[in-house]
């Protein structure tokens, strides 16, 4: 529902019950987007002439790089909680879970992550936290580990870590756009308080002033690194310049997610009153990557090997 002011959102996040399994918009649309990762592969290494099994690997590879890298990210950069709270002290008594302040060489921490006294919680995927941070780390992982293993093997083609991502950043902007939309659909990650017009008021989240909608937002500056790597690598053949398009996406990212931080809401209680927040902190070395990557890329001659016209 709509008005001239604002927008209700109440969407249920649930799309359907199958017996006692909920089939959720945010993993629905989870699986699309690597799918139409993969299409996008295949039809760029299609294009490049690459063995017709790389496209697959990648599909394998890559999808467990971005699942197992942003849950850990989530649990480990987002799950610390104060024990001196009464609500975590609950928690926390509630999973056996000691609340004690952790003294190491005289300081006192009162923050405990749950996921490390127990690990095998960081199997609760179900019960939500992924990272994007850590969804992209765990991609980098991946494509260095695809590149040893398999790639780096073809000496037909000159491949490596960068090749890869180059690459694969294109299909991951619509990956990304898509998450972005699960949690429009699961009514989280959202901003403040607005009084724009298309301010959300995400009723299924207990608000009852209309927010920014920063999932919209993160999904716009997603698609707009989608077109921009794809017009970069069909017409101005950035992909001869090892690390460009890589540069290019995670600067349009990584730029963007950190202004857009200061109208969100803090994900966890630790980070209040903190000059930057998580999402930011962690946004800070990709950028510094990517501006790196941009310059390498330019100050290098452009590889001739892997050229191929479109």
């Amino acid at each position: 529902m709509m008005n001239l002011l604002y927008i209700t959102w109440n969407v249920d996040p649930v799309l359907l019950h199958l017996g006692n399994l909920e089939v959720r918009w945010y993993g629905l649309l989870w699986a699309i987007g690597l799918y139409l990762c993969y299409l996008i592969q295949a039809k760029l290494y299609k294009h490049e002439r690459c063995p017709e099994d790389w496209a697959d690997k990648i599909f394998l590879w890559m999808s467990l790089g971005v699942i197992i890298g942003a849950r850990i990210g989530h649990c480990w950069f987002y799950e610390w909680h104060d024990v001196t709270l009464p609500w975590m002290a609950s928690y926390c008594r509630a999973m056996n879970i000691s609340t004690e302040p952790i003294q190491i060489f005289g300081w006192t921490f009162v923050y405990r992550n749950p996921y490390i006294e127990h690990p095998f919680y960081l199997l609760k995927i179900w019960e939500g936290g992924l990272s994007s941070h850590g969804g992209a780390i765990g991609l980098f992982i991946a494509a260095w580990l695809l590149n040893r293993k398999h790639f780096s093997k073809q000496p037909k083609f000159h491949t490596s870590m960068l090749w890869i991502l180059d690459r694969l950043c294109i299909g991951v902007g619509v990956t990304a756009t898509l998450i972005r939309l699960g949690n429009l659909m699961n009514s989280e990650i959202y901003g403040g308080v607005t009084d724009l017009p298309w301010g959300f008021i995400f009723v299924r989240d207990g608000q009852t002033e209309p927010c920014h909608p920063t999932q919209i937002y993160e999904m716009l500056y997603c698609i707009v690194a989608l077109i921009v790597t794809k017009c970069m690598y069909r017409y101005g053949k950035a992909y001869r310049r090892e690390g460009l398009l890589l540069g290019t996406f995670l600067l349009i990212v990584f730029v963007t997610r950190f202004l857009l931080e200061f109208i969100k809401n803090d994900q966890e209680a630790f980070e209040a009153g903190h000059l930057l927040n998580m999402g930011q902190l962690l946004s800070i070395p990709f950028i510094i990557l990517a501006a790196w990557l941009v310059v390498r890329a330019y100050r290098r001659p452009m590889n001739p090997d892997t050229a191929v016209d479109a």
